[in-house]
């Protein structure tokens, strides 16, 4: 790479990035991070055929919950989308060496990326509301529903005393979280950042809004061809639930207390298109300035690129202007994979799930395979792998999109 550069039009300028030394993974690949990440390395897709409700849809499940999730089941009932963060957040933790019990909780923050909010605890007390009345709620109605409630769970559970913040930039809000997370270490307001994004939003609501919006795939007769990045027969997205979080520290601090970074964050770029609600801006500039200001914050140029994992999300229109975008970037072809194909589109949690994918990728020197891409778009060349793919990965680039215009891009690079 080379040395540091002047911010782009994306970026913020704001330290010398962070170290990822904790990782937790919670999704419909795995119940913990090496099986999600060995189901990616082998692009066995997850999603299924689900019926009921008057709906017909396809879905991406978590696993099972564990039995034991701490105060956050026996006392605070919360939706379950903080339930799967509660998972993923407890790993990373652990991978990273640190207890909450011997912290300083007032210089430890959490920044958690939500789409939906608490959508299935709203529907289901809407549903006691409306047929056994007022006096049947829970209380914990509300402070479940609110997009809040997963970084206010996390923070009472580990004794989170500094920032706690909710991030809802839509499908960006998991890389929009980390990148939060990176200005608290910059500016001195945290030593430890637990960041990442969950969602639990497979509900009857969001299953038949995004519906009507022409956004899910509808390839009934093949639910696990059926998210299809990059690939030119693909008709939408599979929705999916899920959590991942990192734990950040600035990369002196980490050295100093021994703890062995799995990488670094080394920049964020992040911009709005202000082009419409739900269409990406077909000419992909907002896209492209996220990644430009992402790499300028790392010291890095378009070259420097070894990996991309995209967005991806199976979508006529997305897919074709973010491939526009890679090949305009990247003429030196690196390779472009969408861990989607595997997972279904996590929404407020795809960014972070992915981010610590390509963490992994980065450790591994692997790149993952895009599952289902058979045959690509016409005009746009990439290098999309179909299996697992060994290389020499120093520099990779996580790319998120959201409703309203949102882009977000991850540079990070090997530890």
């Amino acid at each position: 790479m080379t040395g540091r550069m002047p911010e782009g039009p994306g970026g913020t300028g704001l330290g010398a990035g962070a170290a990822v030394t904790g990782i937790g993974l919670f999704t419909p690949a795995g119940a913990d991070a090496a099986t999600t990440w060995e189901t990616v390395r082998a692009g066995k897709a997850t999603a299924a055929l689900e019926e009921g409700g008057g709906l017909r849809h396809l879905v991406c499940r978590a696993p099972g919950l564990p039995g034991d999730l701490g105060r956050a089941v026996t006392v605070r009932r919360p939706d379950r989308s903080a339930l799967l963060a509660l998972v993923a957040a407890r790993e990373a933790l652990a991978d990273a060496g640190l207890d909450p019990a011997g912290w300083d909780g007032a210089r430890v923050g959490v920044v958690a990326g939500i789409g939906a909010g608490g959508v299935l605890t709203f529907e289901a007390q809407r549903e006691v509301l409306r047929t056994d009345g007022p006096g049947d709620m829970s209380p914990f109605a509300v402070p479940g529903a609110l997009p809040n409630s997963v970084a206010g769970q996390l923070a009472v559970e580990f004794g989170i005393r500094g920032p706690s913040t909710a991030v809802t930039t839509a499908c960006a809000a998991g890389a929009t979280a980390i990148g939060v997370a990176l200005d608290l270490l910059a500016l001195g307001r945290c030593d430890i950042v637990l960041a990442g994004g969950a969602e639990a939003s497979l509900s009857p609501f969001y299953v038949a809004g995004f519906d009507r919006l022409g956004a899910l795939s509808r390839r009934f007769h093949d639910p696990a061809g059926a998210l299809r990045p990059f690939d030119r027969d693909r008709d939408g997205f599979v929705m999916a639930e899920g959590a991942g979080f990192l734990v950040l520290e600035r990369p002196a601090d980490a050295v100093a207390r021994g703890a062995r970074p799995r990488a670094l964050i080394a920049g964020y770029g992040a911009t709005s298109d202000a082009h419409h609600v739900v269409a990406p801006r077909p000419d992909g500039s907002g896209l492209t300035a996220a990644v430009r200001g992402a790499l300028a914050e790392a010291g890095a140029v378009p070259g420097d690129v070894d990996l991309v994992n995209a967005h991806g999300t199976g979508t006529p229109r997305g897919d074709a202007v973010e491939g526009a975008v890679l090949a305009a970037l990247l003429p030196h072809r690196p390779p472009v994979t969408s861990t989607k194909g595997v997972t279904g589109h996590l929404l407020g949690a795809a960014g972070a799930v992915e981010a610590a994918l390509t963490v992994l990728s980065l450790a591994e020197e692997t790149v993952p395979p895009t599952a289902n891409f058979a045959e690509p778009d016409e005009g746009v060349d990439l290098d999309v792998p179909t299996t697992a793919r060994g290389a020499r990965l120093r520099l990779a680039v996580s790319t998120s999109v959201g409703f309203g215009g949102h882009n977000a891009a991850l540079v990070i690079t090997a530890s």
